[in-house]
């Protein structure tokens, strides 16, 4: 790969994203660009800046926020379970101390090899299996900021100038690459292990400096290139790495906010990312172990994967089998193994564990069978209607009697009524127990269920959020199991598979939307109500900055009595979006277009949700989908035609208005304006159910 600078190629590209009256800010940037060449010098300009973060940070406590939750990783490491990684051969000699140059080259080696493999693994593995990988590894040249082959660089004497070694864009038409085509760039430091997990020390400036330099050279080069970039393409991927260890830096921000004076570039950079910026910080964690090989399962490398599957994203958009798909496969595999192994059918001790025993006259560990334990986990942890369930909260223990089993597709769910008050009717959902030996995937789901959703209505309740139409937190604590707990003193569980297990209970009781639609019992006044109920709550829910994320015939209730018209409640929060870091549910049929585009919700995105849950609830037909780009394209063709709208427009006219405003919101940052809705749709429920009651609190 011959040497080619980037102020020759990328900077000079074309300006397709500017129009005539921002020519100027287009060259501007340009020569902005030219002169932005020293990392040092940056460097030097955030002296401040890092010290005030650095002191505004807890002792022991990170500076910076993660770039990823646990949470995902874990998910995205269930995803990729089943992958099989090219195997790496040339790795870094880390069981050396020698920083000889053929180490050095050796390391180069390695890292074009590493990022090479693990690009072509998640192509293959999420986007095309069959086709060719459009990405290819090149290294960075410091003097003249040229891209080279790693084998070309340290032939042409050039290895001690290597700087970063980068995922670019494969293009027929320039093949020596260009900055605009950099998915990702890594950059390799023999003293990132110092900042490794088992050490206190932060990030020094000199390393995050760097890593600064390099993703606005990015930034500005996309913000000046004529390719098409999803929406996300204002955030890039710096990754850190040295022989073992490796970290993730991510940049995110818009570029057009930059003061472009070309006499001050590293003061207008530094002022952009003091105010305009968003910086998060991965741990350090090991890479390769101590002979050189891959650790793919492992945080670090799962870190780093994560990072360039994110950056692929950016350029090829979201995945043909999305992580939800790929991660759902966890449990037939699992039980698979479980099953070859003969554990499918074993009798547990209590707790998942099997117990061993190592006989004196062997050194093998062989299996003691308990006859004594006859009953399997899976009977003692079943509930049936008739059981009565005893919470435990801090304070106080309450007993619930089962009345009603329900499923919403993933797990089941219970009506139950307190033993003292067995007029009264709740929702008890209960999770799952941290040691059950249980396919981790379903685990998770039952996560989102309880515990997250525990969390969204406890923050709910101490925000004040008041509505009918949203589900109220009764009470909350964990299982008390029959017989004596043995719960070790130091805390934890003891070995009764109950012992710790989360319950949750919310009020108030109805039948789902799902149910009412699949017997044919949805109308048109239904609709209407519907819709005006579901939108006043995700406007009480909007006020305090918490959107649902997770819309669908499930997740929506009618609650009937004798005395009062039937309101419905939009349940299922457990997958609700506080902040950027949160994700909402992927679904095919009833996620917004943003979400499946971007993987984040825009201020309509749960109203487009509502209108597609209204769609199927008037008649409207959903296509059998398999991935994403499906999804799309039916929704694209959909509201094109305006197949929706004219469904809508069969059981009202306001509810086809309502479907045009949220369509010409989709995807903008225009905020969603409920109040206006609210009182259009109070109007028609008054017409349609003339001296019914109707709540007024919306």
């Amino acid at each position: 790969m011959e040497g080619v600078s980037p102020d020759q190629e990328s900077v000079g590209s074309g300006t397709k994203r500017f129009s005539p009256s921002s020519g100027s800010r287009s060259r501007n940037c340009k020569e902005f660009l030219h002169r932005f060449v020293d990392s040092g010098m940056l460097t030097a300009q955030l002296e401040d800046w890092f010290e005030s973060i650095s002191s505004e940070s807890e002792p022991k406590k990170p500076a910076f926020d993660v770039p990823f939750e646990m949470i995902e990783l874990q998910k995205f490491d269930y995803a990729l379970e089943g992958i099989s990684f090219q195997q790496v051969i040339r790795m870094p000699n880390s069981v050396y101390t020698s920083t000889s140059d053929a180490v050095e080259a050796t390391a180069y080696l390695a890292l074009e090899d590493f990022l090479h493999a693990g690009a072509k693994g998640l192509w293959e593995a999420f986007w095309n299996q069959d086709g060719p990988m459009p990405f290819s590894v090149a290294c960075l040249y410091n003097e003249n900021l040229k891209f080279y082959q790693a084998e070309k660089a340290v032939a042409d004497g050039k290895l001690g100038g290597l700087c970063a070694t980068g995922l670019l864009l494969t293009n027929p038409r320039h093949p020596r690459g260009r900055w605009d085509h950099i998915l990702e760039l890594s950059l390799l430091r023999p003293d990132i292990r110092n900042f490794s997990m088992d050490s206190d020390r932060q990030l020094s400036l000199s390393v995050l400096g760097e890593a600064l330099f390099y993703a606005i050279r990015v930034l500005l080069s996309r913000s000046l290139s004529r390719m098409n970039y999803s929406q996300s393409s204002n955030s890039v991927f710096i990754l850190l790495v040295d022989s073992q260890y490796g970290g993730v830096v991510k940049v995110e921000g818009d570029v057009n906010k930059m003061v472009f004076d070309a006499n001050n570039v590293y003061e207008c950079a530094a002022e952009w990312i003091t105010n305009h910026s968003r910086i998060a910080v991965s741990s350090i964690d090991r890479i390769w172990n101590k002979v050189g090989n891959a650790n793919w399962g492992d945080v670090g490398a799962l870190q780093v994967l994560f990072a360039t599957f994110h950056c692929i994203v950016q350029f090829a958009g979201f995945p043909k089998h999305s992580i939800e798909d790929l991660a759902a496969d966890h449990g037939p595999r699992l039980q698979a193994r479980r099953t070859e192994r003969q554990l499918g059918n074993s009798r547990a001790n209590g707790n998942g564990l099997y117990r061993f025993q190592q006989r004196s006259v062997s050194p093998e560990i062989v299996e003691v069978h308990d006859d004594s334990i006859k009953i399997e986990t899976e009977q003692l942890m079943k509930l049936e209607v008739g059981s009565v369930l005893w919470l435990e909260d801090s304070n106080w223990q309450k007993g619930y009697h089962i009345s009603q089993l329900l499923y919403n597709n993933e797990h089941p769910y219970y009506v139950a009524s307190p033993v003292e008050e067995p007029q009264r009717s709740f929702f008890l959902y209960v999770g799952s127990h941290p040691s059950q030996l249980e396919p981790a995937w379903e685990d998770m789901n039952l996560w989102y269920q309880v515990q997250r959703q525990m969390k969204i209505l406890t923050i709910m309740k101490q925000k004040g959020l008041s509505s009918k139409y949203l589900p109220q937190l009764s009470a909350s604590g964990r299982i008390i199991h029959p017989g004596q707990c043995q719960k070790p003193s130091s805390g934890g569980n003891c070995d009764h598979p109950w012992c710790g297990t989360p319950i949750l209970v919310t009020s108030p009781v109805g039948e789902t939307v799902a149910h009412m639609i699949s017997e044919a019992r949805f109308g048109m006044e239904d609709a209407i109500r519907c819709c005006h109920d579901c939108l006043s709550a995700l406007s009480t829910a909007a006020s305090a900055g918490i959107r649902h994320g997770d819309i669908r015939p499930e997740n929506v209730i009618c609650v009937r009595s004798a005395e009062k018209q039937p309101y419905f409640v939009l349940i299922g929060w457990g997958r609700a979006i506080l902040d950027d870091r949160d994700r909402p549910a992927m679904n095919l049929h009833f996620s917004s277009t943003y979400a499946l585009q971007e993987g984040k919700l825009c201020s309509a995105s749960d109203a487009e949700s509502l209108v597609y849950m209204l769609y199927i609830s008037c008649g409207g037909v959903l296509p059998d989908l398999d991935s994403v780009e499906g999804a799309l394209q039916w929704r694209e063709t959909s509201w094109s035609r305006r197949l929706i709208q004219q469904k809508l427009g069969e059981a009202s006219t306001v509810l086809k208005a309502f479907a045009d405003y949220v369509d010409s919101l989709c995807g903008t940052p225009y905020p969603m304006d409920h109040d206006i809705w609210l009182r259009r749709l109070r109007r028609n429920i008054n017409e349609d159910d003339s001296g019914k009651e109707i709540d007024t609190s919306g």
